[in-house]
């Protein structure tokens, strides 16, 4: 499946309000419920926390990717925000994250959500992707680069990403 097929305008926040690695877990976790991504916002919000936990998703060099497979999520989906002053997400590396991808996957579906966080993750180490969303002015400029550079992905790993439809094993 597709970044782009996750990840909608209603899902992006081009400025966080959020301070603290607490913050902003909560107001990406709004975010998907706020689009109706979620069936249950606190169950979605108790799993994702319980991943913190085991392991800080601060993958380094100013980006965070949270994540939780469940079945408080009704849709597969991604939301993305950014923090251009960074903020404290107990990275890896310990700098400062700034690019937030909060993936939310159904209990009910294969490990696509893994195979999304594989892509996204080698995605993000392209510096010039990074500064690029760092500069989006707009949900659609967010939304095209991500196409782009995910389009430049695929091709130069043949990889087959089938479309949504036909590889999603939603619960209702």
């Amino acid at each position: 499946m597709k970044i782009t097929e996750l990840l909608e305008k209603n899902t992006i926040k081009l400025k966080l309000e959020s301070d603290t690695k607490s913050e902003v877990i909560n107001e990406l976790v709004n975010i998907l419920d706020s689009a109706g991504k979620l069936n249950d916002r606190e169950e979605y919000k108790k799993q994702i926390l319980k991943r913190e936990s085991e392991f800080s998703t601060g993958i380094g060099e100013g980006i965070a990717i949270p994540h939780a497979k469940t079945s408080s999520v009704k849709i597969p989906s991604l939301a993305f925000g950014i923090k251009k002053e960074g903020l404290d997400y107990e990275s890896l590396d310990g700098t400062d994250a700034k690019l937030f991808f909060m993936i939310a996957a159904t209990e009910g579906a294969d490990n696509e959500h893994l195979d999304t966080l594989a892509r996204l993750s080698s995605m993000l180490m392209n510096e010039e992707f990074k500064d690029k969303l760092m500069s989006a002015e707009s949900k659609d400029t967010v939304l095209n680069l991500i196409d782009e550079q995910e389009k430049e992905y695929i091709k130069s790993k043949k990889i087959n990403v089938e479309p949504a439809e036909n590889n999603l094993d939603e619960k209702s």
